[in-house]
């Protein structure tokens, strides 16, 4: 089956998050990624999560459908290798995706030489070609100051990479335009986008520097509170948590509704002087919100209050660890179709999702698998280079590629 951007040919050499996820986010929607890793493999084929064998489950999920070839890219002939790949003809080549630094061999200048179009997409740390990861620049720009106890000093980390995410899918975003351009002027370019610039935005987007600026305010802790809005945690009578969110009016409505508590919220509206319409007024009143609400949780159990709020269109989440979500979350299983069970050789059998983009009008690839290291690596000499089997014996003989 051909994806929406089957036929376009893209290189990537990348290690960690964000570059390797913009190249599978393209692979997964059936652009050919050739992925290329030194031999034995790179600084993240190892990384954990790790199976009882040694097998990097993060490395295998963040190469789906992506073509390995191991080279020594530390001698001349095998930097060639991928000079060449680069070099292919067509129009729907000669592009190229990377977090390594954009010097040496790889400078923008070296790769040009070989196609004057080529695409370059470099993902950076900071916009100075810095050193940063997801924690460092996480902790620069605020978020760690705001998130947490509300009655701690300690900043808190948290787990989820969200800039390397973000920044893998807008590198992939990047290519895809300056594809575009490509294709109605002619000509190619080279591109950064660098991981603090892109928390710098989003904190821009998201209302934060302005409210410095304009407000003179400093966010505050709130804890599991949802700022600006009513939303918590709740514990039902038999001790399950649930995220309980009225940010819209309709939410609001669906709880009040729910909760069957609207005299006592109408009774504490007008005690505070404050309109629940409003939801900055239900943010400023929430402690007193919450008290009413986790009094209605502590007569009712789990299995009352769902079908109560969902029948009301209450927007809730129940808290659910990794393990809990796979074994009892039906969202994750093949009855969703973003997922399938996949034999990923070398580690097993276990959910795979594909892109969670569904298209209506081109074909939506099913899970795909990861490479094994070097899996392609002959492939790609005989079949993109055109190379013989004497010469790629000799590459593997001198310890070019593997």
């Amino acid at each position: 089956m051909d994806g929406i951007l089957t036929g376009m040919r893209v290189v990537e050499g990348s290690a960690f998050i964000a570059a390797p996820l913009g190249g599978m986010t393209l692979a997964q929607l059936g652009a050919d990624v050739i992925r290329f890793d030194p031999i034995g493999g790179g600084l993240d084929y190892r990384r954990w999560p790790i199976t009882d064998q040694g097998t990097s489950l993060f490395w295998h999920g963040m190469n789906k459908g992506k073509r390995s070839i191991q080279i020594d890219i530390r001698k001349p002939e095998g930097q060639d290798i991928i000079k060449e790949l680069l070099a292919l003809p067509g129009d729907d080549g000669g592009m190229f995706l990377t977090n390594f630094p954009a010097r040496g061999w790889l400078s923008d200048e070296s790769l040009r030489s070989v196609r004057e179009d080529l695409i370059y997409v470099n993902v950076l740390g900071d916009r100075n070609g810095g050193s940063a990861v997801d924690y460092t620049v996480n902790c620069a720009v605020g978020f760690t100051d705001a998130t947490g106890d509300p009655n701690s000093d300690n900043p808190t980390n948290y787990v989820l990479p969200a800039w390397d995410n973000i920044t893998g899918q807008m590198a992939a975003v990047a290519l895809l335009a300056a594809e575009r351009h490509r294709r109605l002027v002619g000509k190619g370019q080279y591109l950064s986008i660098a991981l603090k610039d892109v928390a710098l935005a989003t904190t821009g987007h998201l209302g934060n520097i302005a409210e410095v600026q304009i407000n003179n305010a400093d966010r505050a802790r709130y804890g599991n509170y949802l700022f600006g809005g009513f939303g918590r945690d709740f514990i039902s009578r038999d001790g399950k948590r649930l995220m309980l969110v009225g940010l819209t009016l309709r939410q609001w409505q669906g709880i009040v509704k729910a909760t069957k508590l609207e005299a006592e919220f109408k009774r504490l509206e007008q005690k505070m002087a404050l309109d629940f319409d409003q939801e900055g007024d239900r943010f400023r009143a929430r402690l007193e919100l919450s008290s009413l609400v986790q009094g209605w949780f502590d007569l009712h159990d789990l299995s009352d209050i769902q079908p109560l709020l969902t029948s009301n269109a209450v927007c809730f989440g129940p808290y659910q660890s990794f393990r809990e979500m796979v074994e009892k979350d039906d969202d994750c299983t093949e009855q969703n179709p973003l997922f399938q069970t996949v034999d990923q050789p070398g580690i097993g059998s276990y959910l795979v999702p594909g892109s969670p983009i569904r298209f209506g009008d081109a074909p939506n690839l099913p899970s795909l698998k990861a490479p094994l290291l070097g899996q392609h690596t002959d492939e790609i000499l005989a079949d993109d280079l055109g190379l013989g089997s004497r010469t790629i014996g000799r590459l593997h003989d001198k310890g070019i590629v593997a």
